[in-house]
């Protein structure tokens, strides 16, 4: 198993509730982070709607669901309130959970090179070991499979 930092795992994180999220104080028994591009994006949307549709799946079996990009706050506030998300975003503008998650790599888009956040999944313990991971994600279907997964890790 990979043990995140225990830095970035034991700090603040600024997202869309009210007070600033800190992953080693959630009480549920799995955390799912699933790392998007950038919010209002055609994908990004699919894939966060997505997340919230089974957000009670995913609260039924002791699993909380956070969406993660490098967005600035107030973009992520207002895609969460665009698309009335039940799920909370966090906001990584210094990018220090996609670093340590390793999400930001190097892409080409109409010859252009630059560096961007790979759609990518990770279900954790509340120690904060990595149990499932999901890099270079497919929107469709991919949060019933997480579900899925951690309910087979839920027992």
């Amino acid at each position: 198993m990979v043990k995140i930092n225990q830095k970035v795992w034991q700090q603040n994180h600024l997202g869309t509730q009210a007070e600033p999220v800190n992953f080693s104080e959630l009480p549920e028994a799995y955390i799912v982070l699933f790392f998007y591009p950038r919010a209002n994006t055609p994908g990004c949307t699919k894939e966060s709607i997505a997340f919230g549709e089974l957000l009670n799946a995913f609260s039924d079996i002791n699993c909380a669901v956070y969406g993660i990009s490098a967005d600035p706050l107030k973009k992520q506030q207002n895609f969460k309130a665009k698309y009335d998300m039940p799920i909370d975003l966090i906001a990584d503008t210094e990018e220090t959970l996609c670093h340590a998650f390793d999400v930001i790599k190097e892409k080409n888009m109409y010859g252009k090179k630059f560096m961007g956040i790979v759609r990518s999944t990770f279900v954790l313990n509340s120690k904060g070991e990595v149990l499932a991971e999901w890099r270079k994600v497919k929107v469709d279907g991919h949060a019933e499979e997480v579900l899925q997964t951690v309910k087979g890790l839920a027992g």
